[in-house]
């Protein structure tokens, strides 16, 4: 490709940093100068570049090519945005003819360099040397590096000063051969620069010469890739650029280019390259020579994960099957001990939404399609009776069949299936302890919140409501939330908790309580009939309270203040001392404020006694 010398220039006056950030690259403000947040040493202003740790800089076209690794006509064509070939009075793209400088009759100063100032092991760089990948000048006395192409021709040279921080490509050399060593094996190590491959072998020269090397040059893409082009066999490639943001940024761009089938692994000096490593490695721990990172995992994780932008999220509101007891689209846990009516109560449920039977403050809705899935009772000797008596449409109700040997558990596919296929907007598991499957303990909070999230992003999906029937524990004196059966994540998990319970006073009435409701203000307790000759009917409203019932208190509830005296005479009965903090504790467990304590211990006066303890803690007896 041609392009005429007005559209080079024009190309070199190009702004960098405008340019750069069309490219959608960061940059921050230093002094008059831009800084590429990608490489710290490199400068910018106006149409000018300059590279600090190597010394290196110049226009527009020739940071392209160092940085994007393109080829003069693409630079200029990336710069400017137009076409170069054929246009009349064009001229071609400079390309130097490559010429390797003129060797020096020894190599002192090299090995000089390379071996005292640098502390790479003598035998390694005379290898180098007599292979002629490694010599010293004769007019500068620079250290040269020569990279060949696979018919073993020169094609790039490095100069490295002996004596000074100068460094250069020779002109006309191909970044598309760096130096390097070919091995025998599939394996190949990628460094920025020679020095850092040859410190990189000197550290780790085990069997060194069956892996490849290669140096990039600076952090350009071209050399690895066109090492993959002639060597396809390659399988595992460790980036070992340097430890600092360049190199950092050098190897996540490297993954994206590299093929896919390829193992890439990010292998970090813990000083800034490896020749540093090299020169202080007596002061480092061998086993914190480098830390060794996977990144087609990291870019797995990094760069395909999907994003929610909340200002792109449609607000909703919560629809209730049963407001405020039983939301659609999330998950319900109805629980009570054996006995005290949750199944009945599901047939009434199915019932409301099957055949608009009536329930307590619930909104009346079109029938639909339920599932009721059951492992504690017989279809035809119990749920069918039981539906028929609450009233319910047969036809509305389904139950997932199970006659196959394949036992249904709550991360079944089957169950989203079944929701779709028959557009039911109640899903009922009795017990939900049945269908956790083989494998999960419900104890264990990292087994229980996995399933519980599945059966509950299936709710949200669908819009089902999905309703978990669960027995309680047969603990007393403990907070309703924990009386469920195994974790307390089931609680946790969902969005609203159900209780049911007998009442104290007569052993037919059975009340409902609302223990959690995280999309609404909780719903007043139920009471209704279970067990005379008029089967079940519902009583109205109860005032009681989740943990009233599950503890045996009725309505006539005592002051808090009073069950906090209560609960100090308990822990103080016999001359028992106890620290201040205890009481405060279990009177919390209680649901009792520490305010209602202080109030209590007022009231108590002298007949409650005081001292300060151990750890200056203040405790209490009474006498």
């Amino acid at each position: 490709m041609h392009y005429t010398q007005e559209q080079i220039d024009r190309a070199n006056a190009v702004s960098l940093e405008d340019f750069l950030r069309s490219q959608g690259e960061s940059l921050k403000r230093c002094g008059k100068d831009m800084e590429w947040k990608a490489h710290d040493s490199l400068k910018v202003r106006g149409n000018k570049w300059h590279r600090f740790s190597n010394s290196t800089g110049g226009y527009p076209i020739d940071f392209v090519m160092e940085f994007y690794g393109k080829s003069f006509p693409e630079a200029v064509e990336m710069l400017i945005g137009e076409k170069g070939e054929g246009q009349p009075g064009a001229v071609p793209a400079p390309s130097p003819e490559f010429h390797l400088p003129l060797r020096n009759v020894t190599n002192a100063n090299a090995r000089k360099y390379l071996v005292t100032d640098r502390g790479i092991d003598e035998g390694l760089v005379d290898l180098f040397l007599n292979a002629g990948d490694i010599y010293e000048d004769a007019d500068h006395h620079n250290v040269v590096f020569v990279g060949r192409d696979p018919k073993n021709l020169p094609r790039y040279a490095h100069c490295r000063g002996t004596g000074d921080k100068f460094r250069m490509d020779v002109a006309g050399s191909d970044k598309a051969y760096g130096f390097g060593y070919q091995g025998k094996d599939d394996k190949v190590c990628v460094f920025e620069a020679p020095i850092d491959m040859l410190s990189f072998i000197n550290l780790f020269s085990k069997n060194w010469q069956d892996h490849s090397y290669i140096s990039l040059g600076g952090v350009a893409y071209k050399a690895l890739q066109q090492f993959i082009e002639d060597h396809p066999d390659v399988s595992t490639i460790f980036l070992c650029l340097d430890n600092d943001v360049a190199g950092e940024a050098a190897c996540i761009q490297m993954n994206r280019e590299i093929p896919e089938g390829k193992k890439v692994y990010r292998m970090r000096p813990p000083l800034k390259d490896w020749n540093e490593l090299l020169v202080n490695r007596e002061k480092i721990d061998r086993s914190k020579w480098y830390v060794m990172t996977d990144l087609r995992i990291k870019l797995d994780s990094e760069e395909f994960v999907p994003m929610i932008r909340m200002s792109d999220v449609e607000q909703t509101e919560v629809a209730f099957l049963w407001k405020p007891y039983i939301p659609f689209g999330k998950l319900t846990i109805l629980q009570g001990d054996a006995g005290n009516g949750k199944t009945y109560l599901a047939m009434q449920l199915c019932a409301a939404c099957t055949n608009k039977a009536e329930l307590p403050h619930m909104e009346v809705h079109e029938p639909f399609n339920v599932i009721y899935q059951t492992a504690e009772d017989g279809l035809g000797d119990t749920i069918k009776p039981r539906l028929i008596e609450a009233g319910a449409d047969l036809e509305k109700v389904l139950v997932i069949d199970e006659s196959d040997d394949d036992p249904l558990t709550l991360a079944d596919e089957r169950i989203e299936r079944a929701i779709r296929q028959n557009d039911a907007r109640l899903l009922i598991i009795d017990p939900i302890q049945a269908f956790l499957g083989p494998n999960v303990d419900m104890n264990r909070a990292n087994e229980v919140r996995p399933i519980l999230r599945k059966i509950g992003d299936v709710a949200q999906r669908t819009g089902c409501a999905i309703v978990l029937i669960g027995h309680l524990n047969k603990a007393t004196g403990q907070q309703s939330g924990y009386r469920g059966l195994g974790s307390i994540d089931f609680t946790a998990g969902v969005r609203s908790v159900l209780v049911i319970g007998k009442s104290k006073d007569d052993p037919n009435v059975r009340v409902l309580a609302h223990d959690k409701s995280s999309l609404a203000p909780a719903g007043t307790s139920l009471a209704f009939i279970l067990g005379d000759e008029e089967g079940f009917r519902w009583i109205g409203d109860f005032d009681i309270s989740a943990e009233e019932l599950l503890s045996g208190f009725e309505k006539k509830k005592e002051s808090k203040t009073q069950e906090a005296k209560d609960l100090i005479c308990r822990m103080l009965a016999g001359g028992k001392e106890v620290f201040s903090d205890e009481i405060d504790r279990a009177a919390l467990e209680k649901g009792i404020s520490s305010r209602t304590v202080r109030d209590a211990k007022k009231e108590l006066g002298e007949a409650l006694k005081s001292k300060i303890g151990e750890g200056r803690r203040k405790v209490f007896w009474m006498e």
